[in-house]
């Protein structure tokens, strides 16, 4: 297993001791509101990019990695590496997937990747790929990034691949390796964080059944932090856990970092309809003596945002 740094221990690691501080998973998803997923044979780099390579490179060359990346930027897109559990088998081939987690427009696609070139045509929509219904489980193993990730992520692919393989991908940085295992499910684009391997199944199987599960639920990447943090406290306060429910209505930015986010009107199990949410929200920054990552440096800051106002009307 790559661990990164080879004097790491895991117990001094950052996701250690983010788990020690308590620190909040509320609101952290990175903004990500599509996917690149390329399947890579190879061992990952510690940046995602210099993995792709031109198949007859010329003099010159401005390497693919670079263009990908900028057209990527372009288009809003998140491109991460993804690869199976266990051994790799170099002579299947790859595929690409492309993935739109906005409201409404939730979906994945998948492609056969012949050459690393071909991701330019997907970009471009000359391989539109075929429609797929299933989820996608993304457990960040990126240890040439950040050793917690590999070990604490590892294990969680396993739990998650030997339940339900052909979902479950391990994946590149996707970001806050303090909160390793880091899990992310598509198409909804939502990010996981501190999962345990004992309740990663868990986590699968209540996607299944439409819901999050809160306590683990860092936010989705389909939203700015806000309105992140607006959706925590609305179901903290007993609203609905429904993945496709207490959308953004509107977000109004305040004076002094605050934010007021309306919710969509949610459904209570008991079938009746009630109002919208306002939810008033600010954040602050907290600066703490703490490492955010294993390669990081102290002090930091940590954004946090505090609840002000909710209502139903």
């Amino acid at each position: 297993m790559d661990r990164g740094d080879a004097g790491y221990r895991p117990e001094t690691g950052c996701a250690a001791q983010a788990d020690l501080r308590h620190d909040s998973l509320i609101a952290t998803a990175p903004p990500a509101e599509r996917w690149l997923l390329i399947e890579s044979h190879t061992p990952w780099p510690r940046q995602a990019l210099n993995a792709l390579h031109h198949s007859l490179a010329g003099p010159g060359d401005a390497g693919l990695g670079a263009v990908v990346g900028r057209v990527c930027r372009e288009l809003g897109i998140r491109l991460v590496l993804v690869r199976r559990y266990g051994r790799v088998d170099r002579t299947r081939g790859r595929r690409w997937g492309l993935v739109d987690c906005r409201p409404g427009r939730e979906s994945i696609r998948w492609g056969p990747l012949p050459t690393d070139e071909h991701l330019l045509d997907v970009l471009a929509g000359k391989d539109p790929g075929r429609v797929s219904h299933e989820p996608v489980y993304l457990v960040c193993t990126h240890g040439r990034h950040d050793a917690c990730c590999a070990v604490r992520g590892r294990p969680v692919a396993a739990a998650l691949a030997a339940a339900h393989r052909e979902r479950t991908w391990e994946c590149s940085h996707i970001g806050g390796d303090r909160f390793a295992a880091n899990v992310v499910v598509l198409p909804h684009g939502l990010f996981y964080g501190h999962v345990p391997p004992t309740r990663a199944i868990e986590l699968a199987r209540r996607h299944d059944e439409g819901v999050v599960v809160p306590d683990l639920l860092r936010g989705s990447g389909a939203f700015i932090p806000p309105v992140q943090a607006a959706q925590h406290f609305a179901r903290a306060a007993g609203h609905s856990l429904a993945v496709d429910n207490l959308l953004p209505q509107s977000v109004q930015q305040l004076p002094d970092h605050h934010w007021r986010i309306l919710l969509a009107p949610t459904a209570p199990p008991n079938g009746t309809s009630s109002g919208s949410i306002s939810v008033e929200v600010s954040a602050h920054l907290d600066t703490v003596d703490a490492r955010l990552t294993c390669a990081g440096t102290s002090p930091t800051q940590i954004r946090r945002f505090e609840l002000h106002t909710l209502t139903t009307t």
